[in-house]
């Protein structure tokens, strides 16, 4: 979708900045995703207003944020992007408290909190994206998730369309799923963590990359686990049981280190990584009786 040379102007009188035709490809860790034009944010506060000003011009759009559990259509889009840059004092510490913008990389943060002796998130180390995309999804691995540190979410609130900050027993955290409305937009979370040394902390880390660099394919581009693990069950137990490592549609293939890892091993299209994650549900609900669910996000036009 195309801005109009009038809402640029008005857009860049609230500090948004316009890159046409922006590739979806380029910003997502899939590689997969059409084009459309993107609207940077530098300034939290203008947010209403963009959105409502967005809103007044029937202006179909989504946020994106680290753009690592998303997979999007191919084509021309017809919804433009939101991108969310983090500010200059986008992480800071005080006592046990960090306080983090949404568009903060999640790695980053746990690194930094760490060389301020705050530890609790070593397991959240190798998730790719940023915190806001963390925040949304509860995300975990190795026993941690990011929803017990949360005690305070400023969000752009869509109901309301105004700024609102919501504390932690306002926020229902379940498993790859919180209580935030899905046109709710993440702006800055306070965690609390616990104190720790941070040689301490450090250990943890490298035991949980090296699990990663262990059973998870890195150096391809990937979205993370597709689907949501069913409860008591493991996706990728049962994928990897059916023989479907390798299995491919196109470029779009099942990862051959980890089974709910799928893969682009060149030019997959998002038809294609469609085409796969259907035939495999449809494998496993023939094979073992269970409704898999995503766990990655899908844009469609």
């Amino acid at each position: 979708m195309r801005i109009s040379a009038q809402l640029e102007a008005r857009l860049r009188e609230l500090g948004a900045e316009l890159r046409p035709a922006a590739s979806l490809a380029e910003h997502t860790s899939l590689g997969i995703g059409g084009t459309t034009d993107e609207i940077l944010l530098r300034h939290y506060e203008t947010v209403p207003k963009i959105m409502r000003l967005l809103a007044e011009e029937g202006v179909p759009h989504r946020f994106l944020g680290g753009g690592t559990n998303v997979l999007v259509d191919d084509g021309e889009l017809s919804f433009v992007v939101l991108h969310m840059l983090t500010s200059a004092l986008g992480m800071h510490v005080e006592g046990n408290a960090a306080y983090v913008d949404a568009a903060a990389d999640l790695g980053a943060t746990v690194t930094f909190c760490a060389k301020h002796d705050l530890g609790g998130m070593e397991g959240l180390i190798g998730v790719p994206g940023s915190v806001g995309g963390a925040l949304r999804m509860n995300a975990g691995a190795y026993g941690t998730q990011i929803g017990p540190h949360v005690r305070e979410v400023e969000l752009y609130r869509a109901a309301s369309g105004e700024i609102e900050s919501v504390r932690d027993s306002e926020i229902r955290f379940d498993y790859r799923h919180t209580s935030f409305a899905p046109e709710d937009v993440m702006l800055r979370v306070k965690l609390e963590l616990p104190s720790q040394p941070f040689q301490e902390i450090l250990a943890g880390i490298k035991v949980c990359n090296e699990k990663r660099r262990s059973s998870q394919p890195l150096n391809q581009k990937s979205a993370g686990c597709i689907f949501k693990n069913p409860p008591g069950g493991s996706a990728g137990r049962m994928i990897d049981e059916l023989g479907l490592k390798g299995h491919r549609v196109g470029d779009a293939m099942v990862s051959d280190r980890h089974a709910n890892f799928f893969v682009n091993t060149g030019q997959a299209r998002c038809v294609d990584m469609l085409k796969l994650i259907d035939l495999v549900r449809e494998r496993v609900r023939g094979a073992y009786g269970i409704e898999l669910e995503n766990e990655v996000i899908v844009w469609r036009n």
